[in-house]
């Protein structure tokens, strides 16, 4: 028992000993048979080739290669070993190689994204579309964040990609952000409100009952935030935590909405509504994406980002 241990710490020993640099030197020794040439074919010096089987003469305890009357000659142990050590540098080689390949059309790739349904209005439909054509296998769940960044979600991999307004989020540095397209606040209401014509002035906008979107339920936004530095506050009649109740409620009410431009030009398309300017000044939101740098060299990762840069792009070529 006591030799076993022994020997098993041996061999440890010299494994970690070991360069693994010689058993390239002795795969090219094994196929040339000949010092000269197997330093050509590493592109070394023969004094290097020769220093190279004298290493390994001393770490197998074996002569490796005999000088006969017909030239070099592998042992029985050298003989022996050539295949595996062949065999070895394939397996490295394509460890260390190009990493796997990603087929979208034949994947069962699944993927976790989260994001509020802002994110869901604007990407998931022609996101859903190119996946649909191209990648009809692939799986997408979409997940509402609980909390503004879910740091340990994304570092163990049950989320893929974060989509969010680039402000709200509280991204560390070692995660990677991409700005996608911006978007800004309009106001938005039933088109025979009583109360508003082509133009909305701050002290009517003050004056009417407001719905709130806020996942969160913080009835505290950037509209409120930029209110209180005037000292001034709207009334929030309504909060919801998505977007879905909106158009509908809009359309039996008198109250006013003030979304992003995109999805309220979205609404009009289904409602009877209409759209007009916000009057408060505020910047622009960015929509950013976000991942782990774990998945940023995986081939499927970086094909669905690569989906979602696109309909970025288009989204914010149509302003």
């Amino acid at each position: 028992m006591n030799q076993f241990h022994s020997n098993g710490h041996h061999l440890k020993m010299k494994l970690r000993d070991f360069d693994l640099n010689l058993l390239i030197a002795f795969d090219a020794l094994m196929k040339e048979g000949n010092v000269s040439r197997a330093a050509e074919r590493m592109f070394i010096t023969q004094s290097a080739m020769s220093h190279a089987l004298n290493r390994l003469r001393d770490l197998l305890d074996d002569p490796v290669l005999v000088r006969t009357s017909e030239g070099m000659k592998p042992t029985p142990r050298a003989k022996s070993m050539s295949a595996q050590v062949c065999e070895v540098l394939r397996d490295i080689q394509q460890i260390l190689g190009q990493p796997e390949h990603f087929e979208p059309a034949t994947s069962k790739r699944q993927f976790v994204i989260e994001g509020a349904d802002y994110m869901e209005y604007m990407l998931l439909p022609p996101l859903m579309g190119r996946i649909y054509h191209n990648a009809p296998r692939v799986d997408i769940q979409i997940k509402k964040p609980e909390t503004n960044f879910p740091k340990k979600d994304m570092e163990n991999g049950n989320t893929d990609i974060l989509l969010g307004f680039d402000k709200n989020l509280e991204v560390p540095s070692q995660f990677i952000k991409e700005i996608l397209f911006e978007d800004e606040r309009v106001c938005l209401v039933r088109k025979d409100h009583p109360l508003v014509k082509r133009k909305l002035t701050l002290q009517q906008y003050l004056e009417m009952d407001h719905m709130r979107v806020s996942p969160t339920g913080n009835k505290f936004g950037a509209i409120d935030q930029a209110l209180s530095v005037q000292g001034l506050k709207r009334r929030i009649a309504l909060m919801v935590p998505h977007f879905l109740y909106a158009p509908h409620i809009l359309t039996t009410t008198d109250m006013i909405l003030s979304p992003p431009l995109r999805i309220a030009e979205q609404f009009t398309r289904i409602s009877p509504l209409k759209v007009l300017p916000l009057p408060l000044k505020l910047p622009p939101y960015k929509i950013c994406m976000v991942w782990s740098p774990i998945r940023e060299k995986d081939r499927a990762h970086i094909w669905l980002r690569t989906q979602i840069q696109n309909i970025g792009k288009e989204i914010a070529a149509n302003i």
